[in-house]
């Protein structure tokens, strides 16, 4: 994984803020996503937490599920601030474990009972690194474990993408102040980074040692999957 997420403390600060503006539904998906995990686990399972700097899968899963451990991967300093920080706030940070840069950086003798990789696999440029990200994560699950994985998804070239990047910046300049040429400007990252089609999704995550694959999530360009490792 090459390309790495570069956040300022500024941006960090706004995280919260931004990604619900990126993505309306993100409370909703993280609510399924607990069940998922809930409905897999035991009460004191272990858990995986790939791109987790800004503490939000933390706050999401850790006060309701006290006895779940989790280990948080993000190759931002800022980030990771913002998750300890948090994980102070709720008193869980005796059960979480942090960890800066890629995946690779987690203990190879590492086992977890199941992981969550959210809003990070399209931020890779490569698709054989994709891959390379998703086997990481089967190598540290044990057989059957939960996954969940969130990213933006599509082909670009296609009408149908471009029309839910155009819903996109209409969500934007219906709900902020932002000029329509700063929504543009988000709008063109969108359209450059690395969104690859469902069916590829599948066929990356099944390649990597995942089965019973499905899609239980969707707004406009971003996705979700379950599934388990073989």
């Amino acid at each position: 994984m090459t390309k790495k997420l570069e956040f300022d403390h500024v941006i960090a600060a706004e995280y919260d803020k931004g990604i619900r503006r990126n993505l309306p539904t993100y409370d909703p998906m993280l609510r399924l996503s607990q069940t998922f995990l809930r409905a897999n686990l035991i009460d004191n399972a272990s858990l995986l937490i790939v791109g987790g700097g800004g503490g939000n899968e933390l706050n999401a899963f850790g006060p309701t599920n006290t006895e779940w451990k989790f280990t948080v991967v993000d190759p931002s300093k800022a980030m990771l601030e913002v998750a300890k920080m948090k994980a102070e706030q709720m008193e869980m940070d005796n059960r979480v474990e942090f960890f800066n840069g890629t995946i690779e950086k987690v203990p190879s003798d590492y086992t977890f009972d199941a992981a969550t990789c959210i809003l990070v696999l399209h931020f890779i440029p490569d698709i054989n690194e994709k891959l390379a990200l998703l086997k990481n994560v089967r190598s540290y699950l044990k057989p059957g474990a939960p996954f969940v994985l969130v990213s933006k998804y599509g082909d670009p070239d296609t009408p149908e993408f471009k029309e839910l990047v155009n819903l996109w910046k209409d969500y934007w300049l219906d709900t902020t102040k932002m000029s329509e040429e700063k929504v543009e400007e988000l709008m063109k990252a969108t359209l450059t980074e690395s969104s690859v089609s469902e069916e590829v999704i599948q066929d990356l995550l099944s390649e990597a040692g995942f089965h019973r694959i499905a899609n239980f999530f969707k707004t406009n360009h971003f996705g979700g999957w379950i599934c388990h490792a073989l």
